[in-house]
């Protein structure tokens, strides 16, 4: 085994990545639930920093709506696909896996701003959730590692019913924020390639 295959095992394969990508899901998660304390408190004002299709203002949206949820319930709702989905895309490389979070929360927010209705306000984690799960599954495919596309199916057979939630007819539900999750995944799972 050469030098750098310990070196990059080490780091990708080790119980250091374990670790460092539980932390970071697991603090992730415990910052959206200060945020819904604080925006208890503050009597719901938090939530006016979700995206607000193309007003000025609610471009801020892009940048908050991610950690804004409109409820305890909500917030419940995604805790543990947040928990599950974060760790796994942080475990193949924690710089990696924020680069990947990174495309999904601009596209997500970018495509909400552009095609919602006027008059709403989105927000919630469920648009980084939907971008994790399509990055997830499509991963494999541009890297052709045999791990990744094996986790790429059973996350399908898992939560491949979640992906219903891109298509309109719940109200009160911001598909267009899962559609554009979904879409910023599977624009992540091409823009970045992982060394082999």
């Amino acid at each position: 085994m050469s030098a750098l295959r310990r070196t990059r095992s080490a780091v990708d394969d080790g119980p250091s990545t374990w670790v460092t990508a539980a932390v970071v899901s697991g603090a992730f998660v415990a910052l959206l639930y200060v945020v819904e304390l604080a925006d208890v408190i503050a009597d719901h004002r938090l939530d006016r920093l979700g995206v607000e299709p193309r007003s000025a203002d609610g471009l801020w949206g892009i940048l908050f709506a991610p950690v804004l949820h409109g409820s305890w319930t909500h917030l419940e709702a995604n805790t543990v696909p947040a928990l599950v989905l974060g760790f796994l895309v942080l475990f193949s490389g924690i710089a990696k896996g924020l680069e990947a979070t990174a495309v999904i929360w601009v596209v997500g927010g970018v495509g909400v701003w552009l095609v919602a209705p006027t008059n709403s306000i989105h927000l919630g984690a469920s648009v980084l959730i939907f971008g994790w799960l399509v990055y997830l599954m499509l991963r494999g495919i541009w890297t052709r590692r045999v791990g990744q596309i094996i986790l790429g199916i059973m996350l399908f057979l898992l939560y491949g019913t979640l992906l219903l939630g891109v298509l309109p007819g719940q109200p009160g539900i911001s598909w267009q924020g899962h559609l554009f999750g979904a879409v910023g995944g599977g624009l992540a799972a091409w823009l970045i390639r992982f060394d082999e």
